[in-house]
């Protein structure tokens, strides 16, 4: 579910604080601010799906919204989560393609969209902003490369463990030190990219090895360092 609203000025939408805008010009954020629409979305709506034709791309101003592919059987495959600050959809508007994932909210999320010519005609017309988005993309293409290697060589102990500290990198603790994400077993699973019953062995083996504690959803990290060392994070 989704409602849709109208932003009232360009300072209401994140482009004008994302490091991804940092180089527009006010001209540029005018152009985006008569053509931008900016919806709601609820947990559990989908904001684009796999093979479908995208028209634009997305800013998150607030939420959580998990990106992921859909194996032959069904079962997902979690590429990201983005967050407040982060674009979406842009390869596939780049490419001209169809989309190559699904874009869920986990958590209600307020997102900017931006249509298709105006985002290609930002880049024809900004060498700065070209180069952010270049640079943008290859970072993803980075992770997604290591994310391979850690698939073939990696232990599933030992990506869990990665995963977690990743988690925490990402969307920090409360002062309880539990992750601020909540994810269920099965999206864990789907990041790991193992069985859900192998990630419930393993938390439960983290727990007791005082790593970890466990209310729930909620994940507390209790001994980081030991988390980093299990995941051969250390470069």
């Amino acid at each position: 579910m989704k409602t849709n609203s109208r932003i009232t000025s360009i300072d209401d939408c994140l482009v004008r604080s994302s490091s991804i805008f940092k180089y527009l010009t006010e001209e540029d954020l005018e152009k985006i601010d008569l053509e931008n629409s900016s919806e709601v979305y609820k947990k559990g709506s989908v904001i684009y799906q796999e093979r479908s034709r995208i028209n634009g791309c997305y800013c998150i101003q607030k939420g959580i919204i998990k990106v992921y592919k859909t194996g032959v059987d069904g079962k997902e495959q979690i590429i990201r989560f983005a967050k407040k600050g982060d674009l979406i959809g842009f390869r596939s508007v780049l490419s001209q393609e169809l989309a190559c994932t699904t874009a869920k909210i986990i958590e209600d999320a307020f997102v900017c969209f931006i249509p298709s010519p105006v985002f290609i005609e930002l880049i024809k017309n900004n060498g700065n902003f070209a180069l952010e988005l270049l640079q943008l993309a290859c970072r993803e293409l980075g992770e997604a490369n290591s994310y391979i290697t850690d698939i073939a060589q990696k232990t599933v102990r030992e990506r869990l463990a990665e995963i977690l500290i990743h988690l925490k990198n990402d969307f920090g603790l409360d002062k309880n030190n539990v992750l601020q994400i909540s994810l269920t077993r099965e999206e864990l699973a789907n990041i790991v990219g193992t069985a859900t019953e192998s990630v419930i062995r393993l938390l439960s083996e983290f727990k007791q090895d005082k790593l970890i504690d466990l209310n729930g959803r909620k994940i507390a990290i209790l001994n980081e360092t030991a988390l980093i060392r299990i995941g051969n994070l250390y470069n």
